[in-house]
């Protein structure tokens, strides 16, 4: 379900924040996202904060009515804030400024799934962009192959 909901408000985000997705795995309990941002003036914290809240929003909300006793894997113990979805800090970005960089991370984040032993090949993964860029199938989120293939010649 909470894959689901990244997935949305990944969609939902694009459109409001504009940046295209070039890649992206959901594991578990983190995901990896490759976006470009095709706004001349935009912030990451903002864009990724208008994920973060959607979706912890969301499942919060419908932890509180499908399942209350789950939220208190969730609980903070501080009165403010009593439930914390995401971990604790903003994450991990960085800027990629070379194209065998950007493939590398790209290979990287379709294989997150086999290192962690959940499939033996990155297809076999669903909540991947994977099979978008082998031809497969689409995944939840819709890439945007082109702006890459222009990005990296």
């Amino acid at each position: 379900m909470t894959r689901q909901l990244l997935a949305g408000a990944v969609c939902q985000a694009r459109e409001k924040h504009a940046f295209d997705v070039w890649a992206y795995v959901v594991m578990p309990e983190h995901a990896h996202l490759l976006i470009w941002p095709t706004a001349e003036v935009y912030s990451i914290s903002v864009l990724l904060q208008s994920i973060k809240q959607s979706v912890s929003r969301k499942a919060i909300n419908y932890l509180r009515q499908q399942n209350p006793d789950g939220l208190k894997w969730l609980a903070t113990g501080q009165k403010h804030s009593p439930y914390r979805f995401w971990q604790d800090g903003g994450g991990y970005d960085r800027n990629i400024t070379l194209a065998e960089t950007l493939l590398e991370v790209i290979t990287y984040i379709h294989n997150n799934p086999i290192r962690r032993g959940l499939v033996s090949t990155p297809g076999e993964w669903p909540w991947s962009s994977y099979r978008d860029w082998e031809g497969l199938g689409a995944g939840p989120i819709p890439i945007n192959k082109e702006s890459l293939q222009r990005a990296i010649r």
